[in-house]
């Protein structure tokens, strides 16, 4: 009987301790005064950060969409016909040929292939089409306040003063999608003001307006991250009966680093990988070059096999996600033959 009390008051007293905490998390209202004394405190300029918190709103659907992880039910074989079906493929083709010459002016600056700036438009925004239409400040401070990844969404806030500031752009005019990403490249604010480039020399950094400045950033930001245009990005194989699995990168790595030395102990050169049985799709020898590759399975062991290379970590840093990164590489090998 004693024991049984002792649970029924450890029960109240941990409700009375989640009570408690409840009542002390500041109102949305209140922790957007504390931003704006943060932000001042840290030298951004008052009259900005009075315009830029004006018509902050808590947004539920920003929480929904960052805590809501939509069941998982498609493979590759069903998600890449989707992303890159004949429509996309056609236009990429269409806008890279229209866009030729400064493709190749940027390519030749930063060193990336075309195909990989058009891919990467394509998929990001539709070709600038979708940039999003929620206001930065209002994304950002509702997941800061949410906690999840407060600081990270806080750099994001003050990344966004700090383009207001450095572009001279109405902090008002600033909208993305929920996450806070912006313009054509759909880059966080902090990203922006890492990579984002002015190409075109209108002294601004316009990633939502500029397909010169657009074009110029994602190359900046892939050669900034290793981009090494004498190699791909990867290719599709083959395996052999019997494959032992420990050759391959183990799927449900908890972070970028822990992936990255989980390549660094799997990775092997072309010729290895011949050696180990892997095959082109159309059953012929891997090309003999001493490549080093890793071999990934987007799925699992039954689904698609590709080995990748040292690009793929770049297309990973943009996204950590076998989807997005074999997709970009796979609309870019659909149009490699077809950009005039």
């Amino acid at each position: 009987m004693l024991k049984m009390l002792s649970y029924v008051v450890a029960a109240i007293s941990l409700t009375s301790q989640v009570a408690i905490a409840s009542e002390q998390k500041l109102s949305f209202n209140e922790y957007v005064q504390q931003l704006k004394t943060e932000a001042i405190e840290k030298g951004y300029a008052k009259p900005l950060v009075d315009a830029a918190f004006k018509n902050v709103t808590y947004r539920k659907k920003v929480v929904k969409a960052d805590k809501t992880q939509p069941e998982f039910v498609q493979t590759l074989d069903t998600y890449l016909p989707k992303r890159v079906n004949n429509y996309v493929v056609n236009k990429a083709k269409k806008l890279a040929t229209e866009n030729r010459e400064l493709l190749k002016r940027i390519s030749d600056h930063y060193g990336v292939q075309p195909r990989f700036i058009v891919s990467i438009w394509a998929l990001e925004s539709s070709f600038g089409k979708h940039q999003g239409k929620i206001p930065v400040i209002s994304a950002l401070t509702t997941l800061a306040y949410d906690g999840r990844r407060e600081a990270l969404f806080k750099k994001n806030i003050y990344a966004a003063l700090d383009i207001a500031t450095s572009e001279k752009i109405n902090i008002q005019d600033l909208k993305g999608s929920w996450a806070g990403a912006m313009g054509q490249t759909q880059f966080m604010p902090t990203s922006y003001m890492a990579y984002a480039q002015d190409f075109d020399g209108d002294g601004r950094k316009d990633i939502w307006r500029s397909k010169a400045d657009v074009f110029a950033s994602i190359a900046n930001y892939l050669k900034t991250e290793g981009w090494d245009n004498s190699l791909t990005w990867g290719r599709q194989v083959k395996l052999p009966k019997e494959f032992d699995m420990a050759h391959a990168i183990p799927r449900g790595t908890k972070s970028r680093k822990d992936w990255l030395e989980k390549w660094s102990k799997t990775e092997l050169t072309l010729p290895q990988w011949n050696e180990l049985g892997l095959r082109r799709m159309n059953g012929k020898p891997l090309p003999n070059r001493e490549i080093k590759a890793a071999l990934v399975f987007p799925d699992d062991k039954n689904g698609r096999a590709y080995l990748i290379y040292d690009n793929y970590k770049t297309l990973m840093h943009w996204n950590r996600s076998y989807y997005f990164a074999t997709t970009i590489g796979y609309l870019a090998d659909r149009i490699k033959n077809g950009m005039h």
